[in-house]
């Protein structure tokens, strides 16, 4: 699957916007980067730990379900005549 412009408009708005640099050296100094790279991680392994616990649930959920179902003992045979 590729990614990029598929029409006219999105074709001049990626030419347009290559062209401009944004460099702001001020930003850098408003948020410290092992700060930030720390505050991703705990997200990431927070979001990692959701997916865990989500796949045990539904591991549980379907452990339970699948005994308590009940069986019923159907019979396809029709009932013979009794003798007289």
């Amino acid at each position: 699957m590729a990614i990029g412009a598929r029409d006219k408009i999105d074709k001049e708005l990626v030419r347009k916007y290559a062209k401009l640099k944004m460099d702001n050296p001020d930003t850098t100094k408003l948020v410290d980067s092992q700060k930030m790279l720390s505050a991703m991680n705990d997200y990431a392994m927070m979001q990692r730990s959701m997916i865990d616990m989500n796949a045990k649930l539904k591991s549980i959920c379907s452990d339970v379900t699948s005994k308590s179902v009940v069986y019923l003992r159907l019979n396809f045979n029709p009932p013979r005549p009794r003798k007289k």
